[in-house]
């Protein structure tokens, strides 16, 4: 038998159904993640999360990511440039 439990997602506080049982009809296999921003994650949060709360992890990562490039390239510009947005 599959095993389904209810969760609060850790992240949100919203219900949500976790299949860990049925592992490919839970609803966090809709959201790709790659290695480092499952990493990201799971340095986070040790329990599940909902669907759109990992979508939103996800952007947070790359943009994260993005701002670290950006800080490389631009070097001391860059908290100069960030500051005035």
């Amino acid at each position: 038998m599959a095993h389904h439990e209810e969760k609060n997602c850790p992240h949100c506080n919203t219900r949500f159904e976790c299949k860990m049982g049925s592992i490919t009809l839970c609803q966090c296999t809709t959201i790709e993640l790659d290695k480092e921003e499952s990493g990201y994650i799971n340095l986070k949060y040790d329990d599940c999360l909902c669907a759109q709360c990992m979508k939103a992890l996800k952007a947070e990562y790359r943009n994260l990511k993005h701002q670290q490039s950006l800080k490389k390239i631009l070097g001391i510009y860059y908290r100069k440039n960030h500051d005035n947005s």
